[in-house]
């Protein structure tokens, strides 16, 4: 039996549903800012569920999306009040990891608006920097392209963390980035120093293909698929709001756990949920594993 990393669930479909609010391009970012303590109610529901990590709320806290709303002298402050909360669900739960996550510049699942090298990596180191002392190793989350997922490795490096490197793959074909990309290409970007690979925020009806891809790069490896039906076009357009993605209805927590149970049988060692993938799913995939005798660290 292994030693399983179990990584929380999504964060910013869990702050949409409980807030009530009405979806903003600023999504996550927002929710965060006219309810205080939801993030951290969020955290400890996923840590309470059996999981060990928590994924601070900032994937979307980039100064592209601050701009566009006039609060991009929040910048620094946002990040602080995202890691303050991932903070204050943790200290109920000793033994329990932060991990800072960076998400993608300008847009989500857009390998079009993927900037080069020489732009990105100083963006993710400068949040690399104010994550560093306040986390346990930086995720890079949703990574399109070998170009974008680049740029974050090397900017996150400034952490001086362990850096987990996780990509978004096509829905349809899980060996290929969304750029059209295969995932094998990552390979070349080992000659930096990337302490885990993963797939998320894809159905997760791609992961078997994603991960047999990820297994033969030699490093701990594993996913946390989304409970979308499909990324829709419209999703695709500037500054969308979370209204154009569709839930599915069929993931249940037993279903999903199915998934992981197999992703697990493969040697994944590092699972969890990502969009609309909740605490209950987490609950019930941490019992799944315990029952099938693995260790949850």
């Amino acid at each position: 039996m292994a030693d399983i990393t179990l990584l929380d669930g999504g964060m910013g479909q869990e702050l949409v549903a409980r807030s009530g609010d009405e979806p903003t391009p600023l999504w996550a970012t927002r929710v965060m800012l006219d309810h205080p303590g939801l993030v951290r109610d969020i955290h400890a529901d996923y840590f309470a569920a059996g999981a060990t990590i928590a994924t601070t709320n900032t994937y979307a806290i980039h100064h592209d999306r601050l701009n566009r709303v006039g609060l991009d002298n929040m910048f620094h402050a946002l990040h602080l009040r995202a890691l303050a909360e991932a903070h204050e669900a943790a200290a109920n739960h000793p033994g329990t990891r932060i991990a800072g996550s960076l998400g993608p510049l300008n847009a989500s699942y857009r390998p079009d608006l993927t900037e080069p090298l020489a732009k990105a990596a100083p963006k993710y180191a400068e949040i690399a920097r104010i994550l560093a002392p306040h986390v346990d190793l930086i995720l890079i989350e949703t990574a399109a392209s070998i170009e974008a997922a680049e740029g974050a490795v090397i900017g996150a490096q400034a952490a001086g963390k362990p850096v987990w490197l996780s990509v978004s793959v096509d829905d349809h074909d899980g060996t290929k980035l969304r750029s059209g990309e295969p995932v094998a290409n990552l390979a070349r970007l080992l000659k930096h120093p990337v302490a885990a690979v993963l797939a998320n925020c894809s159905v997760p009806e791609a992961m078997e293909a994603a991960l047999a891809t990820l297994k033969p790069l030699g490093l701990p490896f594993g996913a946390y698929a989304n409970g979308f039906t499909h990324i829709s076009g419209n999703f695709l357009k500037d500054a969308p709001t979370v209204k154009e993605l569709t839930h599915r209805h069929d993931l249940t927590p037993e279903k999903y756990a199915d998934f992981a149970m197999a992703w697990v049988g493969m040697g994944a060692t590092i699972v969890g949920g990502c969009c609309e993938v909740g605490p209950a799913h987490i609950g019930h995939l941490k019992d799944r594993l315990l029952a099938a005798g693995h260790r949850i660290v």
